[in-house]
């Protein structure tokens, strides 16, 4: 229960690539992130790159870059990587613009909406953008769970206990 590893917060995904110089492109002028300094240390071609909060570390695939081209069918049901964003009508033109495939679904739960744009990086790892913040968080809780009476969550997932009527 609780956070029995004491984490913080995520700190990077790691993503093997095929084309480490076509992967750092893509990351850099599609989703805004910037090289950092990587550690001289390790024994493999790799780049770290930092934006939003997050890392990406891109570590060049030790397999043979195959010549195929495969068709990658973008499906929302996959694995990604998800960022929120500003303003999906931008994001949605400058995929036009940069000419990337992608797949548009809108979510609606309680009458809120969330849209959602898929698309592919070079190596096919799924990357979703969307509004995901018009969505509340609402934690699942039990009633044993229960540390206050009827609570109700912030943004932040702090339990604020309700006035008691007196």
């Amino acid at each position: 229960m609780g956070n029995p590893l004491l984490l913080t917060s995520l700190n990077h995904i790691s993503l093997v690539c095929q084309s480490l110089d076509e992967s750092i492109k893509f990351y850099e002028t599609v989703l805004g992130f910037v090289p950092i300094r990587r550690p001289g240390s390790f024994d493999f071609d790799g780049a770290w790159l930092f934006n939003f909060g997050i890392g990406i570390h891109l570590l060049q695939s030790e397999e043979p870059c195959s010549n195929q081209q495969t068709i990658r069918v973008i499906n929302p049901k996959d694995n990604h990587i998800s960022f929120q964003c500003e303003s999906m009508s931008v994001v949605e033109e400058k995929l036009h613009e940069m000419e990337i495939k992608y797949v548009a679904r809108t979510v609606e739960e309680g009458g809120i909406f969330v849209d959602q744009l898929f698309f592919h990086d070079p190596d096919g790892t799924m990357i979703e953008i969307c509004n995901c913040n018009n969505l509340p968080v609402v934690p699942l809780i039990t009633a044993g769970e229960r540390s206050c009476p009827r609570p109700t969550f912030s943004n932040n997932l702090q339990c604020i206990i309700p006035p008691q009527p007196i």
